[in-house]
């Protein structure tokens, strides 16, 4: 499947995560996705980004670990579906929007908790997603600079 469908099932998701534990497993879920785009990025991808995408595949593969250790499992990790990235440039970016909603939806839980326990794991979720983030952000920003120029336009011809 390709990773642009996966990140709308992982919206669709976490739009409807109603506890906390479905929020952080959706958060899991985003991790899992960034470690599998990074993963196939750094196979398949351009080969002057791979570090790059080996880095984020490593700080999804961080991020999931931490919210896994605090009990986020979910019974079918959508990630290990992924076949493909068609387009890198766009599949970053919409990840790198369902990682906001993730944080946003984590921060809320933080501020409203009153469990000491569940506002730590929101903030060790925040952090781990803040890292991601700036890892699809270092990705995004190198395949701008890697995309080509388009070609100049011929001068008009004289009359």
């Amino acid at each position: 499947m390709d990773a642009t469908r996966l990140i709308v099932a992982n919206r669709q998701a976490l739009a409807q995560a109603t506890d906390v534990a479905a929020v952080i497993a959706e958060v899991w879920q985003a991790q899992a996705l960034a470690q599998a785009v990074g993963a196939c990025l750094a196979a398949r991808g351009d080969p002057a980004l791979r570090d790059a995408a080996r880095a984020l595949c490593l700080a999804g593969g961080r991020a999931r670990d931490t919210a896994q250790s605090q009990g986020a499992r979910s019974p079918v990790i959508r990630a290990a579906r992924l076949t493909g990235v068609r387009d890198p440039a766009a599949v970053l970016r919409r990840l790198l929007a369902l990682l906001a909603e993730t944080g946003a939806a984590v921060a809320t839980l933080a501020c409203t908790t009153e469990d000491e326990r569940v506002y730590w794991q929101c903030i060790d979720a925040l952090d781990a997603t803040d890292e991601t983030k700036d890892r699809v952000r270092a990705l995004l920003r190198q395949y701008g600079a890697r995309r080509p120029e388009p070609p100049e336009e011929p001068p008009p011809a004289p009359p």
